[in-house]
């Protein structure tokens, strides 16, 4: 079982995690095609300006702002999916085991992180930046990080994620991607029943693919 630390810094932030692992995955497309329509077709015609009420949301544009980003330019990434489908009427689809975490965020507005387990070392730990660590955001060039930026490092020490909406090109999911760790970003103002759900979610789905679900959500 992995085990994630979450530095009294980020603790005393109201930065929670709730996580899990699934075994075992045979990665595919299109398994979930069913999933993703039924998302779409439930959503496809809110109003889009009324998400920023949903007191999930609105604890997540709250988080943001503290850490001095503009959550209606970086959308929290329920919020962001929400409003792709009312935009576009579409879902991204990626690959199954991207696809499921998609269905789910999209689903409860909670924030997920799936991780390739075989590309991490070590445990996870949730800390502040000191300042210049270097972090390959999915599809972006190597940035230098500011210090107190909320940031999930392995044991190595190598920047995995940015709390709680960039993740890493270095233990991104992709194709022959088999072990997963599930992460659900909490905040201040999120009930922790509904990120544990969330994750639980996820998990179920992948396990509808053949993977093994490690154990309960901790």
């Amino acid at each position: 079982m992995v085990r994630i630390t979450v530095q009294e810094k980020c603790a005393s932030m109201g930065i929670f995690l709730k996580h899990t692992e699934v075994l075992d995955i045979i990665n595919g497309q299109g398994r979930f095609e069913g999933e993703l329509s039924s998302v779409e077709s439930r959503y496809r015609s809110d109003n889009p300006e009324s998400l920023k009420e949903i007191p999930v949301i609105r604890a997540y544009r709250d988080f943001y702002w503290k850490l001095g980003i503009d959550p209606t330019k970086t959308r929290p990434s329920g919020e962001a999916l929400r409003r792709r489908v009312v935009r576009t009427g579409k879902l991204p689809r990626i690959n199954d085991i991207v696809d499921a975490g998609n269905v789910v965020s999209a689903e409860t507005l909670i924030s997920i992180g799936i991780y390739d387990m075989n590309k991490m070392k070590g445990e996870p730990m949730l800390v502040l930046s000191s300042g210049g660590e270097k972090f390959e955001g999915i599809g972006n060039k190597v940035e230098i990080l500011p210090p107190a930026i909320p940031i999930m490092i392995d044991g190595e020490g190598k920047v995995m994620h940015i709390f709680p909406h960039r993740d890493s090109v270095l233990t991104s999911v992709d194709m022959s991607t088999r072990d997963v760790l599930i992460l659900g970003a909490g905040v201040a103002g999120i009930d922790p029943s509904l990120v544990e759900e969330a994750v639980r979610l996820t998990a179920k789905l992948l396990s509808k693919i053949g993977g093994k679900i490690a154990h309960e959500v901790q």
